[in-house]
C-alpha cells in the first residue's frame, strides 16, 4: 500500500477518516492524498464576470485556509501529505483522481445511523463506492487499531464476486490478516440446502483459485437478513473489519437484495471495506 486518498469536507466524520488513513499511512509508510471537492454553483464555474470570479477566488482561498488548518493536525506529523482541490461535479471524479495518482485505497467517513444500508445508501460514500475501481474503506468513527488482524468477507459466492474476492485476498494477505468468509442462508425462497451451498462454494473456489484449499475458511450462518447474519458472525469471531463486494452499476443495494429486517439490525460500528465486482 503506497498511496491512500481521503476525500474530506472538513466535517467531523471526514476527520475520523483522515485520522484512520493517517494511521494506515504510518503503518505502511504510504503517502496520504487529501482531496477536497470544492462545490461551487455552476454559474460561478462558467461565468467570466468580475463578481463571479471574485466569488470563486474567495471560495478557493477559504478552502485553502481550511486545508492548512486541517493539515496542521498532530496526527499527520511525519507523513508525506499531498493536498488536492478539485471543483465538484461528479462523484466519479474521486475515482478519477485516485487512478490518476495511483492510489491503492480510498478512506471515507460516513455518518450512517445503523446497519450497512443506512451507513451507505444515498450517502456521498455510497456514490463514491459505485465508481471506485479501488477498495473503499468507510469508517463511522476514528479507528483505534488499523492492524485489521481478523476480517469478515461476506458474499453470496456467485461467479461475479470472484474479482472482488481476489482483490481482497491480495490486499489482506499483504496486511497479514486472517480472512473468514461467510455465507448467510436466508429463509423462504432464498433458502438453500447444505448440499446446494457447498456445491456453490466449491464451484466458486475452483473458478477463482483452481483448488478447494480455502473452503476451510468458509462459515455458514442462517439468519433473517444478510446484514444481521454478517454482523452477528463478525461479533462472534471478534472481527476488526467487514469486507463486502459491490456492483458498480447496482451499488451495495445489489448485495442486500432479498434482505429483510434492516430496521432492527445491529449498529455497524466496525469499519467496512468494499471491493468492486
Amino acid at each position: 500500500m503506497e498511496k491512500i486518498i481521503v476525500p474530506v469536507d472538513f466535517s467531523e466524520h471526514s476527520e475520523y477518516a483522515l485520522q484512520t488513513a493517517a494511521k494506515l499511512a504510518k503503518r505502511y509508510q504510504a503517502e496520504l492524498l487529501v482531496l477536497h471537492m470544492l462545490e461551487m454553483p455552476e454559474m460561478v464555474l462558467t461565468s467570466t464576470g468580475k463578481k463571479q470570479n471574485e466569488k470563486a477566488g474567495f471560495l478557493l482561498r477559504l478552502t485553502e485556509q481550511k486545508f492548512e488548518k486541517l493539515l496542521d493536525k498532530d496526527f499527520l506529523f511525519g507523513l508525506k501529505v499531498t493536498p488536492i482541490i478539485k471543483h465538484f461535479k461528479m462523484f466519479s471524479e474521486v475515482n478519477d483522481v485516485a487512478i490518476e495518482n495511483g492510489a491503492d485505497l480510498i478512506v471515507m467517513g460516513t455518518q450512517g445511523a445503523s446497519g450497512f444500508k443506512e451507513m451507505f445508501m444515498g450517502s456521498n460514500t455510497e456514490r463514491v463506492i459505485r465508481y471506485a475501481e479501488i477498495p473503499v474503506l468507510a469508517v463511522k468513527k476514528e479507528v483505534v487499531d488499523v492492524s485489521f488482524e481478523v476480517i469478515t468477507f461476506a458474499c453470496d459466492f456467485s461467479e461475479e464476486c470472484i474479482p472482488a474476492y481476489l482483490k481482497a485476498l491480495v490486499l489482506f494477505e499483504s496486511m497479514n490478516s486472517k480472512m473468514y468468509l461467510v455465507y448467510v442462508n436466508l429463509p423462504n425462497d432464498k433458502f438453500k440446502s447444505s448440499v446446494e451451498i457447498e456445491k456453490r462454494v466449491a464451484d466458486f473456489f475452483i473458478k477463482a483459485c483452481g483448488n478447494l484449499r480455502r473452503m476451510k475458511d468458509v462459515h455458514y450462518v442462517s439468519h433473517y437478513s444478510v446484514e444481521e447474519g454478517v454482523l452477528n458472525f463478525s461479533n462472534k469471531i471478534g472481527a476488526d473489519l467487514i469486507a463486502l463486494p459491490t456492483h458498480g452499476k447496482k451499488g451495495l443495494a445489489h448485495f442486500f437484495e432479498g434482505s429483510v429486517g434492516e430496521d432492527v439490525a445491529n449498529h455497524a460500528t466496525l469499519p467496512v471495506m468494499t471491493f468492486k465486482i
